[in-house]
């Protein structure tokens, strides 16, 4: 993922790992949906900033935001002010919650997409990763119609690939093997 520090660390733990836990879920698409347009290590390095601008990633807190919340984030440096993708984020806790009590959590809403199980991708180079999936391509309808922003399907895919619903790591990896084990069932995160 680069040669820096925090995308070596981002990437030797957590891209890819299997997530369970909504808070994690909702801190993803928050995060992928604001890179949009954006470098990934952009959004990596102003992430702490992030959890503390949204209350760490609370999508109870983040969907009772108002006008006052909207002015307060467009104002802070440490997180990228735009004012469409800011409102996505408020209107996107708003859907999260509902899918939360719909579902009985995001992560089980989620799961619908893959069968219950990660997929395991076997890509040899990176070239051949692809921006988006019939998978993504679905998650992506399936949310726009719940009034969810900033969700096309390559947001969606890589919202996938973050949290572990498809393994992308490149088969030469040495999390590939690592990233397939957990997603048989032997760890993730919560």
């Amino acid at each position: 993922m680069g040669s820096d520090p925090l995308s070596e660390q981002y990437h030797d733990t957590e891209w890819g790992v299997p997530v369970r836990e909504d808070r994690l879920l909702f801190e993803a698409l928050t995060l992928v949906g604001a890179q949009a347009g954006l470098i990934w290590m952009t959004i990596l390095r102003k992430r702490e900033n992030y959890r503390k601008a949204f209350d760490l990633f609370d999508p109870v807190r983040v969907s009772a935001y108002g006008e006052e919340d909207v002015q307060r984030l467009l104002g802070n440096p440490g997180i990228i002010r735009n004012r469409l993708k800011v409102r996505s984020s408020i209107t996107n806790a708003r859907a999260f919650c509902q899918i939360q009590e719909e579902f009985g959590g995001f992560a089980r809403f989620l799961c619908g997409f893959v069968e219950d199980r990660p997929l395991q991708n076997s890509w040899q180079h990176i070239t051949e990763v692809p921006a988006t999936s019939p998978e993504s391509d679905r998650l992506s309808e399936e949310l726009r119609r719940r009034g969810f922003k900033f969700v096309g399907s390559t947001i969606c895919y890589s919202v996938m690939q973050a949290v572990g619903m498809v393994n992308e790591h490149t088969t030469d990896c040495p999390r590939y093997k690592e990233v397939a084990a957990m997603a048989a069932g032997s760890g993730g995160r919560p």
